[in-house]
């Protein structure tokens, strides 16, 4: 298959996660089930005077990753099945059909993955020292940037790979179109406002 394909097939698949965290960014903005806007680790630190996660790591966040992520897949699902070119291209619709149950699961394992996925990112930065929605420089600061960009997909499509059969190598170009794809985004959030940070 040519390079130029399996990116089609890429984007024709896991279109629904960049629509789901895009969705989830608004929402977590909005003034809307604000109980839920609360620190996952509660404002713990562990002995190093260090918090467990920190801020940017909410109930309202990892919950709306998760429902968008579902509400998502269900919806690019159906777009995907009245484009037969589309569909064809779909690794999932390929592996398990239209069907709204399949695609509702499928859809809220990745939300799921993405959201816990980012968590150990998150925990390693704070023992760094590195403050919630910060970067560093040199080296290390240019590690964490990919990091960020690739922490949530490792977890999405390795779900992927427990629904489809997809290679070694397909595994890791996800991640490469991916890595590509979450900086672009985040590019055009932040010139929106939306994204504090790139």
């Amino acid at each position: 298959m040519r390079l130029s394909s399996e990116v089609a097939q890429i984007y024709a698949t896991l279109t629904s996660v960049i629509i789901a965290g895009v969705l989830n960014m608004i929402f977590v903005k909005l003034p809307v089930l604000s109980e839920l806007n609360k620190p996952i680790d509660r404002g713990r630190c562990l002995s190093d005077g260090m918090r467990l996660f920190g801020d940017n790591k909410t109930w309202k966040g990892f919950w709306g990753m998760v429902a968008f992520g579902g509400i998502a897949q269900v919806i690019w699902s159906a777009v995907c099945c009245s484009i037969p070119a589309l569909a064809e291209k779909n690794q999932l619709i390929v592996a398990h059909g239209s069907s709204l149950a399949a695609n509702l699961c499928a859809g809220l394992l990745f939300g799921l993955a993405y959201a816990l996925f980012e968590l150990p990112n998150s925990f390693i930065k704070r023992r760094l020292g590195i403050a919630a929605g910060k970067t560093d420089k040199g080296i290390k600061g240019a590690l964490f940037y990919v990091i960020d960009q690739i922490d949530s997909l490792i977890g999405v499509v390795l779900c992927l790979s427990l629904l489809c059969t997809i290679s070694f190598a397909q595994y890791w170009l996800y991640i490469l179109v991916g890595f590509f794809t979450h900086s672009a985004v985040n590019l055009i959030l932040y010139a929106l406002r939306i994204r504090r940070n790139i």
